[in-house]
């Protein structure tokens, strides 16, 4: 049995809570019956209009903090692209057949992002429940109270409905001011963090080289830093050097010990012969280094006068050489330990390849492939895969078609650095 087609339209518009639409500009773009019903609006009346054109703040009311409030809300959710969930708030809205009027209400208010395909907000949904009938209705019986009370003869007996009504609200102005406070403080600790991570991910050498794309993606729910690194050197005779790697650990402190070794392999880079010596002398420095023991990373030389590719790596995953038939090869055949693993100093493996003009080279750290509980063979299939189908796109679409087929566009639980090469 075949199931009917779901009319979305016809489910929106028979909603029982009330829904606005804005558009990113927080113009209004629908309305369902009981947002209509909710305000006493039409279509006509709300369709087009700047929301807070259509619901300014009432001018007798001194306190009125709604347009503030409600602005504030949805621009988190614009700058997120998470849903943003308010205080109870009070926000008198306009009496259409009274112009100048304003008719006390009370809503408790959500606001949920509509993501297009590229990840940014294409539509805000704004959700409330109009609460005024029951903060309407319980300061009416405790009125009464308080009068009955009055004519018992009792005294020091208040209406406790409207007392807590008044603590309630209070108390929501006053958890919204602190949200606000700490968001901003958390904006200010962010900018710190991304103003450091992009100072040591700094490499002037690759602004020259339009024909390659990077990206950089923290842990989900990390402080924006983290132990991932990707650097380009540029050497003579037509030669670049690339080089990726993944320090243990996140935050400032992983931050720190990656910036030391990005630094020190930039600098071997440019004093030794070849990528398997820039990895050995970086091995040596990391071991008076606290934390930078069994770090990752994987150096490429690349010739473009010889078209040749010389590699070395320290425990990281292989780079992909990416063939413009969609064939390719795994570049695993210079592998050896991490930085720091071994007890005495071995020199390390190094292997030369030739690369046809038109291939592409992928260096990544291990967060765009691995997944809990899943064997890294399967994420490795899952990246050459996406690779094959995407073989002859540039290098800024191809890195984001890759976060978006691997399922990381927004971050995953470990970090992130990828580098594509157009050679």
């Amino acid at each position: 049995m075949t199931s009917p087609e779901i009319d979305y339209a016809a489910l929106f518009a028979a909603t029982p809570s009330p829904y606005l639409v804005l558009g990113p500009d927080l113009v209004i773009v629908d309305v369902n019956g009981a947002y209509l019903e909710a305000t006493d609006r039409t279509r006509e009346n709300l369709l087009g209009q700047y929301i807070f054109d259509a619901f300014p703040d009432n001018p007798s009311d001194p306190d009125a903090d709604g347009v503030r409030n409600l602005g504030a809300s949805l621009r988190r959710v614009l700058e997120t692209g998470k849903p943003d969930t308010m205080a109870l708030q009070k926000y008198d809205i306009p009496i259409i057949l009274r112009p100048g009027q304003f008719e006390e209400r009370w809503w408790s208010p959500i606001n949920t992002p509509v993501l297009s395909p590229d990840g940014k907000v294409a539509w805000i949904i704004h959700r409330v429940e109009d609460v005024t009938a029951f903060v309407q209705e319980r300061r009416s019986h405790d009125r009464q109270r308080g009068r009955d009370a009055h004519r018992r003869g009792e005294e020091g007996v208040g209406t406790p409905g409207e007392e807590v009504e008044a603590e309630l609200y209070a108390r929501a102005r006053e958890l919204q001011h602190l949200n606000e406070e700490l968001r901003q403080a958390h904006a200010r600790e962010r900018q710190v963090a991304v103003t450091l991570q992009e100072a040591m991910l700094h490499s002037p050498d690759l602004d020259r080289h339009t024909d390659i794309a990077v990206r950089y993606l923290p842990a989900v729910g990390s402080l924006n830093v983290c132990g991932d690194w990707y650097d380009v050197v540029d050497l003579p005779g037509g030669r670049f050097s690339v080089s990726v790697g993944d320090v243990v650990g996140h935050g400032l402190e992983a931050a720190t010990v990656m910036g030391m070794l990005r630094s020190a392999l930039s600098a071997a880079t440019r004093t030794v012969d070849g990528p398997a010596k820039a990895l050995e002398v970086l091995g040596l420095y990391a071991r008076s280094v606290e934390g930078a023991l069994v770090t990752t990373s994987v150096s490429v030389l690349i010739d473009t006068r010889r078209r040749r590719i010389l590699y070395s790596s320290a425990g990281h995953p292989p780079p992909v050489l990416l063939h413009t038939d969609g064939t390719f090869q795994l570049l695993d055949r210079a592998t050896d330990p991490p930085l720091g693993a071994r007890p005495a100093h071995v020199a390390r493996p190094q292997v030369g390849l030739l690369y046809d003009p038109g291939d592409t080279l992928i260096l990544y750290t291990d967060g765009l492939i691995e997944r809990r509980g899943e064997d890294i063979d399967v994420g490795l299939g899952r990246l050459t895969d996406s690779l094959a189908a995407c073989s002859r796109l540039g290098p800024e679409r191809l890195a984001d078609a890759l976060l978006s087929r691997l399922g990381v566009i927004g971050g995953a639980r470990d970090d992130i650095a990828l580098v594509v090469v157009r050679l």
